[in-house]
């Protein structure tokens, strides 16, 4: 999946609240009536819809939409409304955010063939299993990351929308490496000519589908 940049104040670019789409941004002070700057209020113009959206105090007023990426269209249903919920508090609660996450990961866990119990065994049970490194460093980094927005230590994102940001991305990741690859070969793979099949499932001893 390509890299998503959430709307910042003052960034040049990122992807529109508006129209979804990467883009750059012209921005303006606000004026009243007779003239006078607001000094708290901005407005960011998209370069591709050409609509407006409005910061005050630096944080983006309207659209009142989340500033998450978009769900990962393999994610599964289960992981998906949890993902949604955690977009939806974004804005408010980086930490409340954080700790969906960490839920939908433990329930990723079970989609991935573990018991989705204990996530840290689950993960370990994954790289006996080959789970490449970095999708196992992907999961422990939301597992630990909502895991101390549940229980706050040393690792405290209570007003660190970016860090809750990176969580959504690592999950969309995790979903196309774990599942949407593993969609993708397999539609190649029965795409063989039957005879080939049959020759491999032969060689291997194995069942093809």
């Amino acid at each position: 999946m390509s890299k998503f940049y959430p709307p910042k104040f003052n960034a040049e670019q990122f992807h529109c609240p508006r129209c979804k789409v990467y883009a750059s941004q012209r921005w303006f002070v606000a004026l009243t009536n007779n003239g006078q700057t607001i000094t708290d209020t901005k407005a960011s113009e998209c370069a591709h819809c050409n609509r407006y959206s409005i910061w005050v105090n630096k944080l983006l007023l309207f659209p009142n939409e989340t500033s998450a990426p978009v769900a990962h269209a393999d994610m599964p249903k289960a992981i998906h409304e949890d993902y949604q919920e955690a977009s939806a508090i974004l804005k408010h609660s980086p930490r409340g955010a954080a700790a969906l996450l960490r839920l939908a990961v433990q329930k990723l866990m079970v989609e991935l063939g573990e018991e989705g119990k204990d996530i840290n065994k689950d993960i370990g049970s994954l790289v006996k299993k080959g789970l490449p490194e970095e999708v196992q460093q992907a999961l422990d980094i939301v597992r630990v990351v909502g895991n101390e927005s549940v229980h706050p230590g040393s690792f405290d994102i209570r007003d660190n929308q970016d860090t809750a940001i990176q969580l959504f991305e690592l999950i969309n990741f995790i979903v196309e490496e774990r599942i949407t690859r593993k969609k993708k070969i397999n539609a190649l793979y029965t795409q063989l000519p039957p005879k080939k099949l049959e020759g491999i499932e032969q060689r291997d001893g194995t069942k093809t589908t």
